[in-house]
C-alpha cells in the first residue's frame, strides 16, 4: 500500500464545492452524526468532512480534526471561522509517530477515516490508536479511494480495524471508492 501523502496545496481542490457533486455528504454523514456527538476526523485536510460534521453536531457537540500537514489545519481553521463554525472545532497538528489524542480516551463518539488511511505507513498503529479514542459502542467509517486503493488493500484495512478492536457493520456502497462501517466491539 502506498504511502505517499497528499501535498496541502491539493487541499483547495478537495475541498472545492465542485465535489460535492460527486460525494454526497448528506447521505454519507446525515445517518451517523446527531446534535452533540464527538467526531473525530481524520486526515480532515482543509475541512471538507469537518465543517459539515460541525454543523450536524450542533452547539452541544465537538469535531476534533487531526491532519499531519500544518497548512492544511490552518486553511480549515480560516473557513470554519467563515462560517461560524470554529468554536466546534478543535484542530490538531498530529505526526506520523501519533496523532496526539491520548487526551480523548474513550470519549469519540465517531471517527471518520476517509480518503487517507492509504497514506499511513502503519495501518495497525494508526487503528490502534482510533480503537483507544473510541467510545465503547462507537464507530468509525472508513472510506477509500478505489483510484488508489485496490481491493485487496482495502481488505487489508479492515483486517487492520479488526485486529485492534473494531466489528464490520455495514459495506456501504460509496461511488468512486470502498467504505466500511465499524462499531468497536
Amino acid at each position: 500500500m502506498a504511502t505517499h501523502v497528499c501535498p496541502w496545496w491539493l487541499g483547495y481542490f478537495l475541498a472545492s464545492p465542485l465535489r460535492r457533486l460527486v460525494e454526497n455528504l448528506d447521505k454519507l454523514l446525515d445517518r451517523l452524526i446527531t446534535p452533540g456527538m464527538t467526531v473525530l476526523d481524520v486526515g480532515c485536510a482543509m475541512g471538507f468532512f469537518t465543517l459539515p460534521a460541525a454543523r450536524m453536531v450542533g452547539a452541544s457537540g465537538h469535531v476534533i480534526a487531526v491532519d499531519i500537514q500544518p497548512r492544511m489545519i490552518s486553511a480549515l481553521k480560516r473557513r470554519a471561522k467563515r462560517r461560524g463554525l470554529l468554536d466546534r472545532i478543535d484542530t490538531r497538528v498530529g505526526t506520523e509517530q501519533g496523532l496526539g489524542l491520548s487526551d480523548l480516551e474513550g470519549k469519540v463518539d465517531l471517527v471518520l477515516a476517509i480518503h487517507m488511511v492509504h497514506e499511513v505507513p502503519d495501518r495497525d498503529f494508526l487503528m490502534r490508536e482510533l480503537s483507544q479514542v473510541v467510545k465503547n459502542t462507537g464507530k468509525m467509517l472508513v472510506v477509500e479511494p478505489k483510484g488508489h486503493v485496490n481491493a485487496n488493500e482495502f481488505a487489508e484495512t479492515v483486517a487492520a480495524a479488526e485486529r485492534a478492536g473494531f466489528r464490520a457493520i455495514d459495506g456501504s456502497a460509496v461511488k468512486r471508492g470502498h467504505s466500511r462501517l465499524f462499531v468497536k466491539a
